[in-house]
């Protein structure tokens, strides 16, 4: 079988990860893969955000555990994250943020590196305080909080797929 199914039928979200960074050229890796997305009309309206530094991950945990109503990190103890946002202006921007965190994904899978998609990216820079996050960073224009994607090494093995489903695939 390709490898890239090979990847794509093994990658399984983690919800616990060890506190060690990945390696640089990793990281740079998987970014990447998030730029050769598909994109609407090949407008590339998504923006990437790595943020290695911990401070503003653990502001960024906090605000996102606000909005979820809990009290623990909701980002699993990821070491690092990627930010996917998306450019308001262009009609197939949702789409566009949600291939770039798919590529995101399934090219971490492939490096070993474990991976969670985490929401609330919305409301997270929606609110004045990720507005102002966004701002310090230099990031103009009427973008739109796709997801947060946690990255690191999983502290426990992947768990096994479930299942598909029996109508998943319908044939005409």
């Amino acid at each position: 079988m390709a490898e890239t199914l090979k990847v794509l039928k093994s990658r399984r979200s983690c919800r616990a990860f060890m506190p060690e960074l990945i390696e640089e050229e990793k990281l740079d890796a998987i970014i990447e893969a998030g730029t050769y997305a598909a994109t609407g009309r090949g407008k590339q309206s998504p923006v990437i955000i790595a943020v290695t530094d911990k401070e503003l991950r653990d502001k960024l945990s906090k605000m996102n555990a606000a909005i979820m109503g809990v009290d623990f990190d909701p980002f699993y103890g990821a070491p690092e994250l990627l930010i996917v946002l998306a450019n308001k202006e262009m009609p197939t921007y949702i789409y566009d943020g949600s291939l770039v965190m798919g590529n995101l994904m399934n090219a971490a899978a492939d490096l070993g590196v474990a991976s969670c998609w985490i929401h609330r990216a919305k409301e997270e820079f929606e609110s004045e305080e990720g507005k102002a996050v966004l701002e310090k960073l230099g990031i103009k224009g009427d973008y739109e909080g796709i997801g947060h994607l946690v990255l690191g090494y999983a502290a426990k093995p992947d768990a096994e797929p479930a299942p598909r489903k029996a109508d998943y695939v319908y044939r005409v």
